[in-house]
C-alpha cells in the first residue's frame, strides 16, 4: 500500500512512549495520576445538560443539521457583545465548529495554498502547526520566550518572512505557557497584520480562565481587527462541553464565508441537541463560568504549593487550565527524560515541553484536571520516590 506523503510529517513520538510507561506502571498495580491530557473534568451546569437531554429526546433532532440554528449564532453574537462589547452579524460573522481543532484544520484548507508561509508560535499547541502542514504550508515559528513573558516579539520576525506570510496564528491566554497578553499586544498585532496583508487567527479558548481577578479580552475588540482576521472560541473549557465538540469562529465575514463553503462540502453540521445545549450555556445563567474558573484557580494554588514544598518550584499560572514550569535540576534540561522518570518512579504523568516545540526542552506542562485529593496523592508519591 502507498499512503499520502503529507502524513510523514507526523509522529506519535513522546505521547506513545508515555502511554507505554503508563501501561507498565499500571501492570505493577500502582496508581497513575495523569496530569498530561488537558481534558476538562468539570461537568456542564444542570440547565445545560437539561437542554441537551430535552433536545436529545426529540426524534426530529436526529436529522443532518446542515446549518447552524439561527438561535445558536445569535446566542454567540450576543455573548460576544455582552462580554467584550463586540458587535457581530450572526448570519455572516459567526459559524460553529466541531471544536477548535476542527476549525484550525479546516481554516487552513480554505485559506492556504501549498508553499504559503504560515506563522505559528513556538512553543505552541501542536494543532497550530499541524493544520497548516496538512494544507501544505511552510510553517515558520515565532518564538515565545520566558524573558519576554512568553509573548511573541513581532519586531523579531524577519522582514522577508513577514512579507511572505499569509496567515498568523496566535493564542492568548496561551497553551501551553499560560501567558496572558495585554491589550496593547493586540493593537500591535492588528497594525502588523494590516501593514503586511496577513490574516490573523486568534485562539481565545481560555478567555474565561484568567485568575487572580484578571479579565480576559478579545482580539476582535481592537479597531480594525475584524478587517484582518477572526477569533476561535470554545465551549469546552468555559462550559464543560469538551466531549460535545462545539466552538465558534467569529470575525471577518469573507473568511467565515470561505470556511462555511468548505465545511458545507465535508460535514453535516453540529448535532442539533448539542447546538441546543450551547444555546442554553451562552444565554443562561453564567454562575457556572465563575465556578469553573474558581475550581481551576484552587487547583492551581494547591498544586503549586504542594509541589513547591517538595523542591520543585512551579510558578502559579496567570490563566488557562495548565501549569508550565521548568523541570527540576538534575535532569540535564531533558524534559522527556524527566517525564519518563516521573512516570516510572512516582506514577505521575506530565507532558514534556518538547511536545510543543524544541524550546520546551527544559519545561513540562501539567493540566489542572485532577482533584485536590489526587494532587496530594501525586505529591506524596513524588516525595516517596526520591526523584527530587
Amino acid at each position: 500500500m502507498r499512503f499520502a506523503e503529507r502524513m510523514n510529517q507526523f509522529s506519535p513520538g513522546v505521547f506513545n512512549r508515555l502511554a507505554d510507561v503508563k501501561k507498565d506502571v499500571l501492570r505493577t498495580g500502582r496508581r497513575v495520576i495523569d496530569f498530561s491530557v488537558g481534558a476538562p473534568n468539570i461537568p456542564p451546569a444542570p440547565h445545560v445538560t437539561a437542554a441537551l437531554c430535552r433536545a436529545a429526546a426529540e426524534g426530529e433532532n436526529y436529522v443532518y443539521a446542515l446549518n447552524d440554528l439561527p438561535e445558536l449564532t445569535a446566542a454567540a453574537a450576543a455573548w460576544y457583545e455582552r462580554r467584550f462589547g463586540v458587535l457581530l452579524d450572526p448570519e455572516t460573522e459567526v459559524t460553529s465548529l466541531f471544536g477548535s481543532q476542527d476549525g484550525l484544520a479546516h481554516l487552513c484548507l480554505a485559506l492556504v495554498n501549498p508553499g504559503d508561509v504560515v506563522l505559528a508560535p513556538e512553543p505552541c499547541y501542536p494543532a497550530f502547526a499541524d493544520g497548516p502542514r496538512l494544507a501544505g504550508a511552510e510553517v515558520v515559528y515565532m518564538p515565545q520566550r520566558a524573558e519576554n513573558n512568553w509573548l511573541i516579539d513581532l519586531d523579531a520576525i524577519p522582514a522577508g518572512t513577514a512579507e511572505r506570510a499569509k496567515l498568523m496564528i496566535v493564542c492568548y491566554p496561551n497553551n501551553p505557557t499560560a501567558a496572558v497578553a495585554p491589550p496593547e499586544f493586540f493593537h500591535r498585532l492588528t497594525a502588523f497584520a494590516r501593514e503586511r496583508d496577513i490574516i490573523v487567527l486568534h485562539d481565545n479558548a481560555y478567555c474565561e480562565l484568567v485568575f487572580d481577578g484578571g479579565r480576559g479580552g478579545s482580539f476582535l475588540s481592537v479597531p480594525g481587527a475584524r478587517d484582518v482576521g477572526l477569533e476561535f472560541n470554545s465551549l469546552s473549557k468555559t462550559y464543560g462541553l469538551a466531549g460535545s465538540r462545539i466552538g465558534f469562529a467569529l470575525g471577518n465575514r469573507e473568511i467565515i464565508a470561505r470556511l462555511k463553503l468548505l465545511k458545507s462540502n465535508i460535514d453535516f453540521g453540529v448535532f442539533l441537541p448539542v447546538q441546543n445545549a450551547a444555546i442554553a450555556a451562552l444565554d443562561g445563567p453564567q454562575v457556572c463560568v465563575a465556578f469553573a474558573r474558581a475550581a481551576y484557580e484552587r487547583r492551581r494554588d494547591f498544586l503549586t504549593a504542594e509541589f513547591n514544598r517538595l523542591g520543585w518550584p512551579l510558578p502559579p499560572s496567570p490563566a488557562t487550565m495548565f501549569v508550565w514550569g521548568r523541570i527540576p535540576p538534575g535532569f540535564a534540561g531533558d524534559s522527556e527524560h524527566f517525564a519518563e522518570e516521573l512516570a516510572r518512579r512516582a506514577g505521575v504523568l506530565v507532558i514534556p515541553g518538547t511536545a510543543f516545540g524544541p524550546s520546551g526542552r527544559e519545561y513540562v506542562r501539567l493540566a489542572l484536571v485532577r482533584t485536590e485529593e489526587e494532587i496530594a496523592a501525586a505529591a506524596a508519591a513524588m516525595a516517596a520516590s526520591g526523584i527530587f
